[in-house]
């Protein structure tokens, strides 16, 4: 079985060091795969040394960036075939995605732009890890994939709480809510 982490948009800049949980989650990983918008060519490098790694460039990149990557790539991972892109979807409706992913003759397709993660298994497996370090409306989060032969299965990992105040107070609100509702019960 091969460990795949699939991240995207993490836009950091060139003097911003990778993060110590991403560090760590690729260190794990068989093959790293990075769906664009590394943004600076010093979040590109630091990327491509971590792990074994495949990328494609994305909106937001550095022209540095942009002209060592494609914007489309297929990676064969024992049987499975694994689109990687950018753009694939602008909302949530993942139609665009499915029909590029049937286009690219993929089995799965990692795709980016949205900041926030997407799952869906359809005749094949639609995934946008969302952003470990800009979310959007998410909790950070990447995705990691497992492959064993002809299979695929993929999981969202979220790497902490919330980064917008709203979604924070959201979740007080949640908590303090449960906690009041259990006092009572008592």
């Amino acid at each position: 079985m091969k460990k795949i982490l699939a991240i995207s948009d993490t836009h950091l800049q060139e003097d911003s060091a990778v993060p110590g949980p991403l560090i760590d989650l690729a260190k794990g990983a068989d093959l790293l795969l990075h769906a664009g918008d590394f943004v600076s060519l010093g979040a590109y490098e630091a990327f491509r040394d971590l792990a074994p790694f495949e990328a494609v460039s994305g909106n937001s990149d550095d022209p540095a960036v942009a002209a060592l990557l494609p914007q489309r790539r297929v990676v064969e991972v024992e049987d499975v075939r694994i689109g990687l892109v950018h753009r694939a979807a602008f909302s949530a409706d993942l139609l665009g995605a499915d029909l590029l992913a049937r286009e690219m003759e993929v089995d799965a397709l990692v795709f980016g732009h949205l900041h926030r993660p997407v799952l869906e298994a359809r005749d094949r497996l639609l995934i946008c890890p969302g952003s470990p370090t800009e979310p959007r409306l998410s909790p950070p989060a990447v995705a990691v994939l497992e492959v064993e032969g002809r299979r695929v299965l993929g999981r969202i990992v979220p790497l902490g709480r919330p980064v917008c105040g709203y979604f924070r107070f959201a979740e007080a609100l949640s908590e303090r809510s449960v906690r009041e509702e259990h006092e009572k019960t008592i």
